[in-house]
C-alpha cells in the first residue's frame, strides 16, 4: 500500500468517526475510483449508523443537479450505500430519494427502491413515473415483482396461453387471487424459499384449497400447449410460481399427469431456437420431485426414458436419486417401484364403467385399444350417445389415460431394452411382482425371454416355457435375469427366433433377433479402437435425439472458437465410458449451419474405450481432431484408450449397437431426395456408397426376417432376396430396394427411383398387415411398403413417381 492510499484511508476513517458528511461525500466522489471496489473502504463505511449512512445518500444526491445524471460509478456508491436502507426510513426522506431514484433509474438496490415506494406511498398510489420505474426493473428481483403486482396486479403479459387464460379469468375471481397470482410472479429462483412458500401459504389460507386446486388446473393445462414461440420471461416465472403454489395446495393425481406434460411441452424444440423453455420443464420436475405419492414418482419415472435434454434429464435423475435414498432403495428399484397400475386389474386388461356402457381396455403388442359395449352387451364402434352426452367428463378421463398409457409403455420399452448392460438379476417373487405379473409391465416382460437358474424361458399360453415348449415351474428360491443373445449357442439363438414365430409374440424391442456385435480382424489390427462406423455423414440434430435417448451424452456441435468433448456414454456398473469422436462438416453460414451457427452434419470417426475416471479426449470447431484432457495443443495425442479385447463382449456389441443405429438412422444416406449430393453435389459419392453399400447388422437382420417372411406375402411371388436388395419384379421394371437405406434402383441400367415415404397415419396406408417378431424397426415396414407399391407399378398415378418411369 503506497503512503498517499494509506493517507487517503487514514482521512476517510477520521471523518467516518467524526460523522462529517459534507466532507466524506466529496472525498468519496473524488476517489470514486476505489469507494466500492476496496474492502477497506466498504470495511470503513460500515462504520456509519444507518441513520448517517441515509444522510449521506442525501447529500450525495443534493450534488447532482435536478436536470442532471450521475455518472456510473456515482450510481454504483450510491447502490452500495443503500444496500443499508432501514425499512422505517421517513416518508418525506423516502420521497426525496425516490425522486433521485427516478432522475438516477440504477442508483437504488432492488429492496432499497422497493422500501421507498412503499413508504414514501402507503396508499399504493404512486405517481406514473415510480410505476414505470419499478414496471422496467421488475425483473431484477422477487421484491419489485412483488410491488408491482401490489401497485398495478401480476406481471402477466399476453401472448403466452396461460397468461391469457390469467388475464381472461382474474376479472371474475376473488380479489385474493390477483394478490396470489402477483405472489406467483416473484418465484425468479430454482426453486421456492422458505419465506416464498410462508407467503403463499399465508395467502391460500383464505382461500379454498379445492377451488384453487380446480383453477390452477386449468391454466397448467392450457400451458401443456405445444408452444410456438419461447414464453415471455414475466409470463415464465409467473407460471413456476403457479407450479409452487399447486404444490402447496396438493395436486389431484390428474394434475400431476398435467406437471409431466408441461415438462414435455416446455421442451419441444423450436426452430433455431431449441427446448421452449427448460426453465419451466426444470420448475415441474422440482415440483414433481417434492411431491410425496406414487403417482408423482412414477411420472418422473416415465420421464427419465423419455425426456433428452441433458440438463431437465439430469433433474429427473437428482429426484430420482433423493427419493431413492429416502427409502433406502437402489435406483434401479425406485424405477421398477414407481411404475403405476393405471387400475388394470389383469396384466394389460381393465374395464371401465359408464351408466350406459362399459368400455374394455387392453394392451396388444404394446398397443392400448378400447372396445365399446352398450348397457345390454352389444359391441359397439365408438362411445355410446347417452356416455358422450351424459358423462364427457368420465369420457375425457377415459381418453387422457389411454394417452398416459400408451406414454408409459413406450418408456418402460425403453427402460427394459437398457437392463442388457445393467447387470441386475432379481428373486422369483421380486421378479413376478414387478415384471411378469405388473399389470403393465407384464405385457412387456410376458413377451421377452428370461433366464430362471439358468434355463432361458418364454411366456406362452399362461405359462413360461422353455424353448422345446415344456413348462417351467418356478419356484420362490429361483433367480431371475434378462436373456441376451452373446455368447449363446447359434443354435439355441435360431431355436428361440422359431420359437417367437410359432407361439406370434412380438417382442418390445429386439432380443432373440438382436444384433450381435463381435471384434473384427480390422479391430484386433488397431488394437485401441474401432473404424467399422468412421468416415459417414450424419445429421447432427437427428443423431443428437438418439444418443440422448440411448443415455448418451452429447453437445451440438457450432461453428465457432470452441472446444468440444466427444459424445459418451457412461456405464458405471462397468466402470467404463465409450466414446465416439464426430467432428462438424463444412464452414458456410446457412448451408453447412444452421442461423444459429449449429453445424447440419457431422462427420463419424472411431469408436474407443475408457476406464470412466479417465481424462477427456477433447477436439476443436473448426480444426478437428481430438487430443488429451482439457484441449491442451501442446498435447496432441489422444487420451490412451483401453484395448478393445479388454472390453467384455456384451459391453462391446451393445455400445457398437448404438452406434449402428446412430449412423442407420441420422445418416444422409437414408435420405431418398439427397442423390444430388446435398450443397454443391459434395456428398453425392458418400450418398451413393451409403445407400447401395454394404450392409450393417442391422440391415443383415432385416435380410433375415424378410427371407422368412416373404414366402408369407402376397408379393412374395415377386420379390427375391438378392444379397444387399430385395429385387422386385413389376409390370414396368425391376426393382433392387437397398435393405440397409431403403432407397431404390430400377432397370434398365439400375437407374435410382426416388420414392418418399408417407408419415404419420398414411404411412401404413395399403400395407399388407403380417406378423413381425419385434417392434421398432421402421425401415423394415418402409421397405415392405416399397416393395407391394412396385409390385403393382402399373397402378401408380403418383405424377413424382410415374414421371421417373417415362425418363427410365
Amino acid at each position: 500500500m503506497t503512503t498517499a492510499t494509506g493517507d487517503r484511508r487514514s482521512h476517510l476513517d477520521d471523518l467516518v468517526a467524526a460523522g462529517r458528511l459534507d466532507e466524506l461525500a466529496r472525498h468519496l466522489r473524488v476517489n470514486l475510483g476505489s469507494s466500492t471496489t476496496d474492502e477497506a473502504v466498504r470495511r470503513a463505511l460500515r462504520g456509519l449508523s444507518r441513520e448517517q449512512m441515509v444522510e449521506l445518500i442525501r447529500v450525495l444526491a443534493a450534488a447532482v443537479p435536478p436536470s442532471s445524471r450521475m455518472s456510473w460509478r456515482e450510481q454504483d456508491l450510491v447502490r452500495e450505500l443503500a444496500r443499508r436502507l432501514p425499512e422505517d426510513v421517513s416518508a418525506t426522506v423516502a420521497a426525496e430519494l425516490l425522486a433521485f431514484a427516478v432522475r438516477n433509474p440504477n442508483a437504488m438496490p432492488p429492496a432499497a427502491l422497493a422500501t421507498l415506494v412503499r413508504r414514501a406511498h402507503p396508499d399504493g398510489n404512486p405517481p406514473d413515473e415510480v410505476r414505470k420505474l419499478v414496471q422496467d426493473r421488475s425483473g431484477e428481483s422477487p421484491h419489485l415483482r412483488q410491488l408491482l403486482a401490489d401497485l398495478v396486479g401480476p406481471s402477466v403479459r399476453r401472448g403466452d396461453p396461460w397468461a391469457d387464460r390469467i388475464l381472461a379469468d382474474l376479472p371474475g375471481l376473488e380479489p385474493a387471487w390477483t394478490k396470489l397470482v402477483g405472489h406467483a410472479s416473484t418465484a425468479t429462483s430454482a426453486r421456492p424459499s422458505a419465506d416464498w412458500r410462508r407467503g403463499a401459504e399465508a395467502l391460500l389460507s383464505t382461500m379454498e384449497a379445492a377451488r384453487v386446486r380446480a383453477v390452477l388446473g386449468d391454466w397448467v393445462a392450457t400451458a401443456t400447449r405445444t408452444p410456438h414461440r419461447q414464453p415471455d420471461p414475466l409470463n415464465a416465472d409467473t407460471l413456476r410460481g403457479l407450479l409452487w403454489v399447486l404444490e402447496v395446495v396438493g395436486p389431484a393425481p390428474e394434475q400431476v399427469r398435467m406437471l409431466a406434460a408441461l415438462v414435455e411441452a416446455m421442451l419441444r424444440r423450436l426452430p433455431g431456437i431449441g427446448p421452449a423453455s427448460p426453465k419451466l420443464a426444470n420448475a415441474a420436475v422440482g415440483v414433481l420431485g417434492r411431491l410425496d405419492g406414487e403417482d408423482a414418482l412414477g411420472q418422473l419415472a416415465r420421464l427419465v426414458n423419455r425426456i433428452s435434454y441433458r440438463g431437465t434429464l439430469n433433474e429427473i435423475n437428482k429426484a430420482l436419486a433423493v427419493r431413492a435414498e429416502a427409502l433406502g432403495l437402489s435406483r434401479d428399484e425406485i424405477e421398477e417401484l414407481a411404475v403405476p397400475d393405471y387400475g388394470l386389474t389383469d396384466v394389460g386388461r381393465h374395464t371401465v364403467r359408464f351408466a350406459a356402457g362399459r368400455a374394455e381396455l387392453e394392451i396388444q403388442a404394446g398397443t392400448v385399444t378400447v372396445t365399446w359395449f352398450t348397457d345390454a352387451g352389444r359391441q359397439v364402434k365408438s362411445p355410446p350417445a347417452a356416455v358422450r352426452r351424459d358423462q364427457p367428463g368420465e369420457l375425457a378421463e377415459l381418453k387422457a389415460m389411454v394417452k398416459e398409457l400408451s406414454a408409459m409403455l413406450s418408456a418402460q420399452s425403453a427402460r427394459l431394452d437398457g437392463l442388457f448392460l445393467a447387470r441386475r438379476e432379481w428373486s422369483a417373487p421380486v421378479w413376478r411382482e414387478r415384471y411378469l405379473d405388473h399389470p403393465l409391465v407384464g405385457t412387456l416382460a410376458r413377451r421377452l425371454i428370461w433366464v430362471v437358474d439358468g434355463v432361458p424361458c418364454g411366456y406362452a399360453d399362461g405359462v413360461l416355457r422353455t424353448v422345446s415348449d415344456a413348462e417351467h415351474v418356478v419356484g420362490d428360491a429361483a433367480r431371475v435375469e434378462l436373456w441376451h443373445p452373446i455368447g449363446r449357442p447359434v443354435p439355441e439363438v435360431v431355436a428361440w427366433r422359431e420359437w417367437l414365430e410359432r407361439h406370434r409374440v412380438v417382442q418390445p424391442f429386439k432380443q432373440a433377433h438382436r444384433e450381435v456385435y463381435l471384434l473384427t480382424p480390422a479391430e484386433e489390427q488397431t488394437g485401441t479402437y474401432s473404424n467399422r462406423f468412421a468416415g459417414h455423414v450424419l445429421r447432427q440434430h437427428q443423431f443428437h435425439a438418439l444418443a440422448a435417448a440411448r443415455g448418451w451424452r452429447d453437445k451440438l456441435r457450432l461453428s465457432v472458437d470452441d472446444t468440444y468433448p466427444p459424445p459418451v456414454r457412461e456405464l458405471p456398473r462397468w466402470g467404463l465410458r465409450a466414446e465416439y469422436w464426430v467432428e462438424g462438416v463444412g464452414d458456410e453460414y446457412g448451408v453447412d449451419t444452421t442461423e444459429s451457427g449449429a453445424y447440419l452434419r457431422l462427420a463419424t470417426d472411431q469408436v474407443r474405450f475408457y476406464p470412466i475416471d479417465a481424462d477427456s479426449n477433447w477436439t476443436h470447431a473448426w480444426t478437428g481432431g481430438y487430443s488429451a484432457s482439457g484441449g491442451a495443443w501442446d498435447n496432441p495425442e489422444p487420451v490412451p484408450a483401453l484395448r478393445l479385447d479388454q472390453i467384455p463382449a456384451l459391453v462391446f456389441s451393445e455400445i457398437m449397437r448404438d452406434v449402428d443405429l446412430f449412423v442407420g438412422v441420422a445418416s444422409i444416406g437414408n435420405d431418398p431426395t439427397w442423390s444430388d449430393g446435398g450443397p454443391q453435389g459434395r456428398f453425392r459419392d458418400y450418398w451413393a456408397s451409403y445407400s447401395f453399400g454394404e450392409l450393417s447388422e442391422t440391415a443383415r437382420t432385416r435380410q433375415q426376417i424378410l427371407t422368412r417372411l416373404l414366402p408369407r406375402l402376397s408379393v412374395g411371388a415377386r420379390a427375391t432376396i438378392d444379397g444387399r436388395f430385395l429385387v422386385v419384379r413389376g409390370d414396368l421394371r425391376t426393382y433392387k430396394i437397398h435393405l440397409g437405406s431403403g432407397n431404390i434402383l430400377m432397370s434398365p441400367n439400375d437407374r435410382y427411383l426416388c420414392v418418399v415415404p408417407a408419415r404419420g397415419a398414411a404411412a401404413g396406408a395399403g400395407t399388407e398387415r403380417q406378423f413381425l417378431p419385434f417392434e421398432g424397426d421402421g425401415l423394415l415396414a418402409v421397405i415392405l411398403s416399397k416393395a407391394m407399391l412396385l409390385a403393382d407399378d402399373s397402378a401408380i398415378t403418383d405424377p413424382s413417381i410415374t414421371r421417373q418411369f417415362e425418363v427410365a
